[in-house]
């Protein structure tokens, strides 16, 4: 089993992985499909309309997520990771105001948001609870193609016939023959003993049967760079985020408060946790406000693995650049593991597949450039994971806001406190992570739909209801 850094950490637009990242993702391929030859076409038949429909969760609290946005702006031919966030609401509204879209090397096709694109809240796709069906129409109304996508969590996107495949040979990552190919922890553990390499030359190794030294280097700096850039905008934000609960950004009061207390020299038994809060708080406001973010591994859970990186930067003297590159690669093993086997989707198993992966991967990445041994950095993993067991994705009023924010803050807190914990032992413990990971899986099988992303149970009914 095979997943990349890459895949793990992918740069795009807020709020939500699943819900904004995956349905651009989805239009993006319905757009290159067209232009192929991989459906039947009829003689003479051009499309001329396009319409799709959000179902399950994305219908739930795809208006809140900025779901129908980040579909025209996929139908508009923008990238995830590519469009400019400060041209965004400029596409969209030309969109709503033409009724047509016009992506690059296509001819224009109508398109009213209006009416073409629908919240679908009554009929939900059997394959994935983030299911979209994208349909093509010649001038005569006549259906030409229609496909449905799943997006199944960190701005991954399938066809239901690519979903049914990986479901029959749990095939969810690439099988690229590498030299380590681990597909649990207890594997990773293995490999790493036989050889002597630690967990990041593993990975290291792997990532490099497909790219040069150098360019790997060169791509987890760039993701680094949009970490640390999307901390340092989240620092400068003043105001309320959009959405309707007038929720304000606290993340640069709070920052102007830590900066005063630290040029007065007062004793703060709280400094670096309240560092590592401000951090995840400031990524995860960019992130509710539609900003530039990186899947870690998803955008709802966004702001843990960059906190706990800038804490790394903050409070330990012999932090570097290799020591960040070490530490990505660490997480991203440790992602990929909890991804392979349950899921970091909150549509599938609650917030425990997103903030409690998140704090995983970084409890594992911080302890590796702590010098653990690849025994304590699986053993920080497991404590930071189980103790997010169960915990459920209700966000209010379908926004990734309220918990979403200050969980981030929370679960970075228990990355670094995990970590710590890890290092003082000899990596020895009762509970392997391959136990825990089954756990959540099973976990979020049981758990009632209510509180798996849909905005139907939880805070986010008793919220309002207060």
């Amino acid at each position: 089993m095979f997943l990349s850094v890459f895949d793990v950490f992918k740069i795009g637009i807020g709020p939500s992985s699943s819900h904004t990242m995956g349905p651009m993702s989805a239009a993006n391929r319905f757009l290159d499909l067209i232009l192929s030859s991989d459906w039947p076409r009829p003689a003479g038949a051009a499309v001329a309309a396009i319409r799709m429909s959000l179902h399950g969760s994305l219908a739930f609290t795809g208006v809140g997520h900025g779901s129908d946005r980040a579909v025209i702006l996929g139908l508009m031919g923008e990238r995830p990771n590519l469009v400019d966030p400060d041209r965004m609401d400029e596409i969209v509204a030309e969109v709503e105001r033409t009724g047509r879209i016009t992506p690059p090397g296509h001819p224009s096709y109508a398109f009213q948001p209006k009416h073409d694109l629908v919240f679908d809240k009554k009929t939900p796709l059997p394959g994935h609870a983030n299911g979209m069906t994208f349909s093509a129409y010649d001038r005569d109304g006549r259906q030409l193609l229609k496909r449905i996508y799943y997006s199944v969590g960190g701005g991954f996107v399938v066809t239901d016939t690519e979903l049914e495949a990986m479901r029959a040979t749990k095939a969810q990552a690439s099988e690229r023959k590498v030299p380590f190919p681990f597909a649990t922890a207890n594997e990773m553990l293995e490999m790493a003993q036989r050889s002597g390499l630690t967990i990041a030359q593993m990975k290291r190794a792997n990532e490099e049967t497909a790219m040069s030294r150098a360019e790997l280097d060169a791509g987890l700096d760039a993701i680094w760079t949009a970490m640390t850039n999307c901390i340092d905008r989240g620092l400068q934000g003043e105001g309320i985020m959009p959405g309707g609960l007038k929720v304000k950004r606290r993340a640069r009061m709070i920052h102007d408060k830590l900066h005063a207390e630290w040029r007065s020299n007062k004793s703060n038994p709280l400094l670096a946790n309240d560092w590592l809060s401000v951090y995840a708080m400031a990524v995860n406001e960019e992130n509710a406000a539609g900003g530039r973010v990186v899947t870690s591994p998803t955008n709802g859970a966004a702001g843990v693995v960059p906190a706990t990186i800038r804490y790394y930067l903050h409070f330990h003297e012999d932090a570097d650049a290799d020591g960040i590159r070490d530490y990505l690669l660490t997480a991203a093993a440790v992602g990929g593991i909890i991804k392979h086997n349950a899921s970091i989707s909150g549509a599938e198993v609650g917030c425990q597949g997103e903030v409690g992966s998140a704090s995983a991967m970084a409890a594992a990445g911080l302890a590796a450039v702590m010098g653990g041994t690849p025994e304590q950095i699986e053993n920080a993993a497991e404590i930071a994971l189980e103790h997010h067991l169960g915990m459920t994705c209700d966000p209010v009023a379908g926004l990734v806001q309220v918990p979403c924010i200050e969980r981030n803050a929370l679960g970075a807190v228990k990355a670094v406190t995990a970590a710590s914990l890890a290092i003082k032992g000899d990596g020895t413990h009762f509970v392997p992570l391959d136990a825990c990971i089954e756990t959540m899986r099973q976990t979020g099988v049981d758990m009632n739909e209510k509180y798996k992303e849909t905005s139907t149970g939880g805070l986010a009914v008793n919220v309002v209801e207060c």
